[in-house]
């Protein structure tokens, strides 16, 4: 049987989409897999070891967009898959999903496209709080085949492997950062660009000098995605101005970072924090404790899927009748779901976390 896995993007969906992949191999150990996917999100799929293939396509616009669809679905039609299964839901996966020609091509029954599919799965419209797992596994349902089972977060945890040429290249910036095995290794992603995601630079501020504060063995990296660096620059700073000269060094300088070596350097860190983004799922895919700063979504939905038994917080605002909200405007206009989660909460939350790993 050969089957392909539609999730184009983004990375955070693609990190929760592995469940599936794991559970279609457990469940059809003989079937070619293989995972169509947009190149920004490839490496969390590449060398996954229940796939096949990963064939990666670039993000394109326009007449461009169509003209490389065009090649693209004739290629994916030539490959005769039994099964198609569109866990992206959008038009141009929809599309590729039907233009297979496929005799199984699931999806979810959604509004003007669910005729490309032979066999769709409803999908909640709503804003009830169900896990991005679940519903992508609700997919699995409409196999032909398939054996039902629930997901369980210990066995069907997400899962990105380690690159082990960016794990040494990581382990080589961290040398020359001077920073030992000895050391507390906390990493922080910033994400400022998305309003919605969009902590204030004070808060974060005040975290990282008071994680650099209640430990001289903490060294504190800041990582953040290509829109977000002038931010973390500043952020970085106006820590290191908190702090004063004898304790300025321990926030580092580290430059940017690939996917993969995000990924290898959060494996090496005893904490990782940061927001409701695709970094936050990638942590995931490792043994390292996390603490989610969660903002207009709901850990109930985006949680971290993996073993209950690694340390792991969600820092949010509850009581507010506008959470969750549909992210396209702020209806009290204040980001309050973000703006009212105090330095002090998180830094609670990580102190926690960190001394189930000392």
């Amino acid at each position: 049987m050969r089957v392909l896995l539609i999730r184009l993007r983004l990375i955070g969906d693609v990190v929760l989409s592995t469940p599936v992949i794991r559970a279609l191999r457990r469940g059809f150990p003989d079937a070619s897999l293989a995972y169509l996917v947009e190149r920004e999100a490839a490496p969390v799929v590449a060398g996954n070891p229940h796939l096949d293939e990963v064939i990666v396509v670039e993000r394109t616009r326009g007449t461009a967009r169509l003209a490389q669809d065009v090649r693209l679905a004739w290629a994916l039609r030539r490959r005769r898959f039994d099964v198609v299964i569109d866990m992206h839901g959008g038009p141009r996966s929809s599309w590729l999903t039907f233009a297979t020609g496929a005799r199984q091509r699931i999806g979810y029954a959604m509004p003007g496209r669910h005729w490309m599919y032979t066999r769709t799965v409803p999908r909640a419209r709503d804003l009830r709080p169900r896990h991005s797992v679940l519903n992508q596994w609700d997919l699995l349902h409409a196999v032909e085949g398939w054996a039902p089972e629930d997901p369980e977060e210990a066995r069907d945890a997400v899962e990105m492997l380690t690159d082990p040429p960016a794990d040494q290249r990581i382990a080589e910036r961290l040398a020359r950062a001077g920073v030992t095995d000895g050391d507390e290794l906390v990493l922080v992603h910033v994400s400022a660009n998305n309003l919605f995601r969009r902590w204030p630079e004070e808060a974060f501020v005040e975290l990282v000098a008071g994680l650099a504060t209640n430990s001289p063995r903490r060294r504190l990296v800041l990582s953040s995605g290509p829109s977000d660096r002038e931010a973390a620059g500043r952020i970085a700073a106006g820590a290191r101005e908190r702090l004063g000269a004898a304790s300025a060094p321990r926030v580092l300088d580290f430059g940017e970072f690939s996917l993969a070596e995000l990924r290898a350097l959060i494996g090496r860190s005893r904490l990782f924090i940061g927001g409701d983004t695709g970094p936050l799922h990638v942590a995931a895919t490792t043994a390292t404790p996390v603490v989610a700063i969660y903002g207009p979504t709901l850990p109930s939905r985006s949680r971290p899927w993996r073993d209950p038994a690694i340390a792991t917080a969600a820092v949010e605002r509850t009581g507010l009748p506008c959470r969750p909200c549909d992210q396209r405007v702020c209806a009290p206009g204040d980001y309050r779901c973000l703006t009212t989660i105090e330095p002090q909460m998180v830094l609670d939350a990580a102190e926690r976390a960190l001394q189930c790993v000392a």
